[in-house]
């Protein structure tokens, strides 16, 4: 497991791109960012850095198409590792044709950018890949600390209002789950949007271009502050049955078009923000269901043994 430490020191990035000029151009846009650049001329030669146990890296960076093994043989490759399944791997490409996406994305592609794209864009789309990594690892890691007996607890109902208290409450329910390193990443996610953009009425696009910016977190704390959002709380209701562990989460929002984001969506891969919801509805949950104008979310963890020992 990586150290606390080397979550947030990690700089390392692998860039794997067939055309010279061009990785020249990106190593220079990542170095100058501080960022520490690992460069292969193609997958192949990227494989065998990382079959070579060359594997810290905070994120790939990787070109589509290449000779010898293109960049989607590669992921599928570096996917079927355990420890490296939720390492970022942001595929680079010439085409947005729906269809090529689309087999990044059951491939594990979550991140796109398109060619040509400004530096801006590229340092965007690696920090938030990167941050996204950062947050799961520090979970996984907060896992191995806390040990609560959630695994006793039948029916309750449970309040939170900051994002601090959302991942310390994420991090006890998922004790309670047969799987809580997928769980937890799940039920962070839920939580996060039902205080972001329920609570606090951050819009899809206004997240995207605060974390361009890098100014979410002040967005956050400044609405947080506001008289309006003083005293709301995220409520969320935990019920044990025979099979299942079902989570009820409830903001005090207004909704949102949540069918939207139950799928990856193409047309959106190249945005910063937007894969939580899809990515909880695949890997933590057996079953995720929005109710009314989407502020209530039920999410289901079926059991794989029906006794309430731990």
């Amino acid at each position: 497991m990586t150290t606390m430490k080397g979550i947030m020191s990690n700089k390392r990035i692998l860039l794997v791109e067939d055309d010279f000029i061009f990785s020249e151009i990106i190593q220079d846009v990542l170095t100058e960012a501080g960022f520490i650049v690992q460069y292969a001329e193609d997958g192949l030669a990227a494989w065998k850095l990382i079959e070579a146990g060359d594997t810290d890296f905070a994120a790939i960076l990787v070109d589509r198409l290449m000779p010898r093994m293109n960049g989607v043989e590669l992921l599928v490759k570096i996917k079927a590792i355990p420890e490296l399944v939720h390492l970022p791997i942001i595929m680079v490409t010439s085409s947005s044709e729906s269809t090529s996406v689309q087999e990044g994305l059951d491939a594990g592609a979550y991140y796109y950018l398109i060619k040509p794209f400004e530096p801006k864009v590229l340092l965007s789309i690696v920090k938030a890949a990167i941050e996204q990594y950062h947050d799961y690892l520090t979970l996984q890691e907060s896992l191995q600390l806390t040990q609560l007996p959630f695994n006793f607890l039948v029916n309750g109902t449970f309040q939170f209002q900051s994002l601090d208290e959302a991942s310390l409450l994420a991090n006890s329910f998922a004790h309670a789950c047969p799987q809580p390193e997928n769980v937890i990443l799940g039920l962070s996610e839920l939580f996060i949007n039902a205080v972001e953009h329920g609570n606090l009425g951050i819009s899809y696009e206004e997240k995207g271009a605060l974390i361009n910016n890098e100014a979410l977190n002040l967005e956050i704390a400044r609405r947080q502050a506001l008289e309006e959002n003083r005293d709301k709380r995220v409520v969320v209701c935990f019920e044990r049955q025979t099979d299942a562990l079902v989570f009820t989460i409830k903001d005090q929002g207004k909704g949102f078009d949540w069918w939207r984001y139950l799928d990856f969506d193409p047309e959106r891969v190249f945005d910063p923000n937007g894969r939580g919801i899809a990515m909880a509805r695949i890997m933590s949950f057996d079953s995720l269901e929005y109710q009314g104008n989407g502020n209530i979310v039920v999410a289901t963890v079926r059991l794989e043994n029906k006794s309430m020992t731990p």
